[in-house]
């Protein structure tokens, strides 16, 4: 396999991270984050996403979320999330069984966001020792449709939650194509909309491995560094994360891998709609095009760019856009739509 639509795991390493990770291999450092790598790391979110951080490097995605949502609950907390989050759908029983609390997962619309009526309706029974209390809501930016909540939609949510004592947590996988989308600051979209806790997706955009878990408001981070070793997520080389993170956010490396995904999944998509037989299902916002293919078609197109059917009943399928995808590749992949 050379290149694929399946996902932007598939993708490789950005040059320039690879570089960034040979340079921090050229001497010995302090382990476990205690080093000066790491620290400058740290700065450089503080200068993008606002001040007073805590911030912490681990290994993945699941990892991220598991360890920045157990950090504000307990054994008798929920989590409200959506009903085809990743945190609910994809991470197994990982949340459930290292943050040791409850998911409620919610109905979501049809651009698959959660809206701030479903999430009012669902804070309820506050107090009573029944029912699980909630403390967190956690969102996908963009959703897991591709569709990316604007600025106004975040900050509704925020101060819904902020009204309510509950936790805003977005799990950012693919934050950066979100921030693209709507041409804001990293801040805006975080720290300046009410949000709390933060995953930072670092392989999806071009790292070799490694996110980030960025809390926005210190008390939460309380019990930050005995999670970060009880959920096996403390590398003991952390630098080699911390300095990916570093030339992303100095480089601005993640505004040119996130606008290139991001145009490259629009050029898909005013491609394939030409289409007569193609029935775009999603708003084209960020690196993904879900849309409806006939079944005879998907053979010859999997052998040209690889993809995933995400709803085999609708056969709804995903197109996932990378830092490395190209123009030609989605003319290819299109010319053989226009084949049948």
């Amino acid at each position: 396999m050379t290149k694929a639509l399946a996902s932007d795991n598939y993708a490789g390493v950005l040059p320039e991270i690879l570089e960034a990770i040979g340079q921090a291999n050229q001497a010995h450092s302090k382990s476990y984050g205690n080093d000066d790598l790491t620290a400058q790391a740290k700065a450089t979110f503080e200068a993008h996403f606002g001040e007073n951080l805590e911030i912490a490097f681990v290994f993945n995605g699941t990892g991220a979320n598991v360890l920045g949502i157990s950090c504000v609950t307990q054994s008798f907390n929920a989590v409200l999330c959506a009903d085809i989050a990743h945190l609910f759908v994809d991470e197994s029983t990982a949340p459930e069984t290292f943050a040791n609390c409850k998911l409620i997962p919610l109905p979501t619309n049809a651009e698959g966001k959660l809206e701030v009526a479903t999430i009012e309706n669902a804070i309820i029974r506050k107090g009573d020792p029944h029912f699980a209390q909630i403390k967190v809501l956690s969102i996908s930016q963009p959703t897991e449709y591709g569709t990316v909540y604007s600025l106004e939609e975040l900050t509704a949510i925020g101060k819904l939650l902020k009204a309510h004592d509950i936790v805003f947590h977005i799990d950012g996988a693919r934050i950066f194509n979100a921030v693209a989308s709507l041409g804001c600051s990293l801040r805006a979209m975080t720290k300046d909309v009410g949000v709390d806790i933060m995953s930072v997706g670092g392989t999806k955009i071009g790292l070799l491995f490694g996110e980030a878990v960025v809390f926005f408001q210190r008390e939460h981070a309380q019990y930050l560094r005995y999670k970060h070793k009880q959920s096996m997520q403390l590398a003991s080389k952390t630098r080699f994360i911390a300095v990916q993170f570093e030339a992303l956010l100095q480089q601005k490396l993640w505004h040119k891998s996130a606008t290139h995904a991001n145009r490259m999944a629009q050029k898909l998509y005013h491609e394939l709609r030409t289409l007569p037989a193609v029935q775009i299902t999603k708003p084209v916002q960020a690196n993904a095009v879900f849309a409806i293919l006939p079944t005879a078609w998907h053979e010859k197109l999997q052998a040209v760019l690889p993809f995933y059917v995400w709803n085999e009943r609708t056969q709804e399928v995903r197109l996932m856009c990378s830092f490395d995808t190209t123009e030609a590749e989605i003319e290819a992949f299109v010319a053989v739509a226009r084949g049948f």
